[in-house]
This record gives structure tokens, C-alpha cells and sequence, in this order.
């Protein structure tokens, strides 16, 4: 019988290969987390640190989608529905519907399933990353099939996938919980699917916030690379070092935890995923969940704020809502431009906006909006 997945998203380990560990980096830049220990709370106003960029998505009949937004580029924005149909809509960055892609079936140039779809704006292509058949799928901007590769070796699935540069995809290569692999990061060819560089990350053995029991399976949502002004965050769950992977290769220690994850018997996992100029958010969450009452993943947020060199519980909260409405910061990492996004239902902003409780752009934009509309997309976005 399958494993019933409570939730998705694996994370596992690493060591070291084709890359180098720099040590000009001094130990006063590490940012050092004390996983077990209280922290006071802090409010921040996400407008003081990111800037905010609203999208009313098209709502002509064609373009009616449930918004959930895959991957962003500086004109196009690409779209897909929650259920399996296998639509990708393309959307410009004002909302305008450009086309609906749909290439779903069990044909050499089909995909099952859109378990990713990855932007490459220079090179005018989309790669679907088809998880169940272990490969990706590459398309031009307008749905024409251009080539397939499978993900490499017999095992292990690609996951947190981003364009890395003109000619690779980063990813990484994880393995199920149950087979106590060590993971590795790849640099991969898009032309073919080759690994152009793997990076290990140095651990012991293997630590994973994945809990099974009998036919279930549940995991912490976890983000193993992180766009991070310029480099690439790797967060290793079995490495008690963060890694700050640069674009010469050089790879530089950003965040060091304590305790260490190997001397706890009740396993608390350090979880950064959005970094901007001056915070770092993460989240700690201890393993050890309940499967007969099915309650447990304590979480706790965090922040680090490199101005004030000190350690927060923070509660962020969106000014474009009177009153404030406070904004979840434990979310998927988008890319260099966009820090992340979330998605505004419809009917809530018109409610909003009914009761007056809305400002500027957001404002003008619920002013146009029926029941019907799809979602509006807010892009947050790195400050320059």
C-alpha cells in the first residue's frame, strides 16, 4: 500500500564535491541561531522593507483560473490551477492574459502532472518538471514541445528548482525519508539535463523533519535553496551550517545553528526560506508529532535583523489594509526579484474594500472587481 502524505515537500542532506568552502568569510559575518532559546516580539510594516507590486489577473472567460502562481519573470507571469488539468496560463506583468497552454497526456512531448514550472525569460522557454516521470518537459512561450530529459541517475527527485543562469537549472536531488540518502545540490544543463556541478554539503548522517508511521507520512514544509541578493542560500535539515553559494563557485558559511541537530534528542529544525537586505526569516519547528490525536509540528517564526544584530518572533503586517492584516512569512521563495507572492482572493478584497479598508493601488484595483474575478497576485519584491 502507498504512504499517505499528510503533507509534501522533502527536504534531506548533503557533502561536498566540484566546489570550494571559502574561509575568507569571518566568523562575525555567520549569523548564529540559538534554536531553544525565547526571543522577544517585533512588528514590522512589509512595506518598510520590500516594495509591493498588485496584479489583476485577466478574468475573461479563457484566463479564469484559481491563481496559483509558478514562477515570474520581468514580463510574464505563469499561472496554474490547483486541481490536475494540466493548464498553464501566461499572463504580462499587468495581469493581461497572453495564452493558455495545455499540454497534458501520456505522449513523448506530454507532461502528467506541472509539479514545477520554471521561467526562462532570455531563452524564451518553459521547463514542466513532470514528478511522477522523473523528467522535464521544455516548451516556447506559446506551448510548442522543443525537447525532454530525464532527471539523472535511477533515483532520487528533483525539488526547489530555479533558473540558475542561461544554460542551468539549479535544483535539488532528494531522496524519500525512508532511504536514508544523502541529497545533493546540482547545477544541471537545460539543453540536456546533465550535471554541470554537484555540491555537498558536509553532515554526519542523515536528518530529516519527515515522521512516518506505518502508512503515513508527514513533513514540515522545508525550502532547500533560497535566492539571496545575488547567491543561493542552501539549507541543509542534516548540516547545522546554512551555505551561501556564490556565483564563482565558492561556497560561504551564512548561518550557523545551536544546539547542535545531532545532540537533541527531541529534534528542532532550523527553517530559513525568505531573505531580504536586512532580515532573514526562518522558522523552527520540532519534530515529534502525534499520529493517533494527528496534532503536533510546533512552529515558531523567527527573524534575524542584521541592523540591530539581534533575534525576533515577528508579527509583519501588510499597510495596504486598514486595519493592518498580518502577512504569513513562512512561504515558498520565488527568485532574485520577487522575494514571494501571495494571492488575494477576490470576494475578500471586495469586502474590504466595501467596509473601506483598503489604500492606494490595492484600493483602485478592488474598485473594478466582481465575484467572479480571478485573484489578484501581490508580488513582494527585494528592495534595490
Amino acid at each position: 500500500m502507498k504512504s499517505k502524505f499528510i503533507s509534501v515537500i522533502l527536504i534531506l542532506p548533503v557533502i561536498m564535491t566540484n566546489c570550494k568552502i571559502g574561509n575568507e568569510q569571518s566568523a562575525g559575518d555567520v549569523i548564529t541561531i540559538d534554536v531553544t532559546t525565547g526571543y522577544p516580539e517585533k512588528e514590522l510594516i512589509l512595506q518598510n522593507f520590500t516594495d509591493i507590486e498588485y496584479i489583476a489577473l485577466d478574468d475573461a472567460d479563457e484566463f479564469i483560473t484559481q491563481g496559483i502562481v509558478m514562477d515570474i519573470g520581468k514580463e510574464i507571469l505563469l499561472v496554474k490551477n490547483r486541481v490536475i488539468d494540466g493548464n498553464i496560463f501566461v499572463f504580462d506583468r499587468t495581469g493581461k492574459g497572453l495564452r493558455k497552454i495545455n499540454r497534458r497526456g501520456q505522449g513523448s512531448e506530454e507532461y502528467l502532472q506541472t509539479t514545477a514550472i520554471i521561467l526562462d525569460e532570455d531563452n524564451g522557454e518553459i521547463f514542466v518538471k513532470d514528478h511522477p516521470a522523473r523528467k522535464f518537459l521544455v516548451y516556447d512561450l506559446y506551448g510548442n514541445f522543443k525537447r525532454s530529459f530525464k532527471f539523472t541517475g535511477s533515483d532520487g527527485y528533483y525539488i526547489s528548482v530555479f533558473n540558475y543562469d542561461r544554460d542551468n537549472l539549479i535544483c535539488y536531488n532528494n531522496y524519500s525519508a525512508t532511504e536514508k540518502k544523502q541529497s545533493t545540490y546540482l547545477v544541471i544543463s537545460k539543453q540536456d539535463g546533465s550535471i554541470i556541478r554537484e555540491i555537498q554539503i558536509p553532515s554526519k548522517e542523515v536528518k530529516t523533519p519527515t515522521e512516518i508511521e506505518g502508512e503515513f507520512v508527514i513533513t514540515f514544509p522545508t525550502y532547500p535553496i533560497i535566492p539571496y541578493q545575488g547567491n543561493w542560500a542552501l539549507v541543509e535539515t542534516s548540516s547545522d551550517t546554512v551555505y551561501s553559494y556564490l556565483p564563482d563557485n565558492n561556497i560561504l558559511p551564512l548561518m550557523a545553528r545551536t544546539p547542535s541537530i545531532y545532540s537533541m534528542e527531541s529534534e528542532i529544525f532550523l527553517l530559513p526560506n525568505i531573505l531580504t537586505d536586512r532580515y532573514c526569516f526562518m522558522q523552527t519547528h520540532t519534530k515529534g508529532f502525534n499520529f493517533k490525536t494527528m496534532k503536533g509540528l510546533p512552529r515558531t517564526d523567527l527573524v534575524y535583523d542584521k541592523q540591530e544584530n539581534a533575534l525576533f518572533k515577528p508579527a509583519v503586517y501588510n499597510d495596504d489594509f486598514s486595519p493592518r492584516r498580518q502577512i504569513n512569512m513562512g512561504v515558498r521563495p520565488v527568485n532574485h526579484e520577487v522575494a514571494f507572492f501571495e494571492r488575494l482572493e477576490a470576494f475578500d478584497l471586495i469586502e474590504a474594500y466595501e467596509n473601506d479598508e483598503l489604500r492606494g493601488r490595492l484600493k483602485e484595483i478592488a474598485a473594478k472587481l466582481d465575484e467572479e474575478s480571478n485573484p489578484v497576485i501581490m508580488l513582494v519584491k527585494h528592495r534595490k
